[in-house]
Parts: structure tokens; sequence; C-alpha cells
């Protein structure tokens, strides 16, 4: 009974593992873009070559940053959920036990 408890535990630590991965990879992918957005904005606005759009360095930032965070937390789950399963295959004697 305990095992399977702590299997469910363990299975929804990885998960919330991943969750913080994918939202702090994301937001950094977002604040690089941003910070390469103002750059090219301030060194358009100095030599003036006019109005730089954010929308043209937000949007690919954004896709990129959901692919990145995505395949990143996928990463994550997917050894996690394998190694708890492995884990909770093998048979070791509990305290009880010994």
């Amino acid at each position: 009974m305990e095992s399977a408890r702590a299997t469910r535990l363990a299975r929804a630590l990885w998960i919330a593992w991943a969750v913080i991965v994918w939202n702090v990879v994301f937001d950094h992918v977002i604040v690089v873009a941003g910070r390469a957005y103002l750059s090219a904005a301030v060194q358009a606005a100095r030599s003036g070559a006019g109005y730089l759009g954010m929308d043209e360095w937000m949007r690919p930032a954004v896709a990129r940053g959901l692919w990145i965070a995505s395949a990143s937390a996928a990463a994550i789950v997917l050894t996690g959920l394998v190694a708890v399963a492995f884990a909770s295959r093998t048979s070791q004697p509990s305290f009880s036990e010994r």
C-alpha cells in the first residue's frame, strides 16, 4: 500500500518538475528575445532606420519558446515516468521486512 502511494507521489513530483521547467525555459526564451528586440530597436532608432516592429521579433520567439519548453518538459516527464516505472517494478525489501 505504501509502495503505491510512494509511486504516485514520485510521478506527481516528476510532473511538477516538468511543469516548472517548462515555465522557466519558456520565460527565458521570451526574455532573451525581448532583450534582442530592445537592442535592435535602439540601434534602428540611432541609425534613423525607422520603427522596428515588435511582432516581427516576438511572434517567432513565442513559437520557438513553446517548442523548446515543451521538448524540455517532455524529456523530463518521459525520463521520470520511465524511472519510476522501473523503480517500482524492482522488488526491494521494505524496512519492516528486514
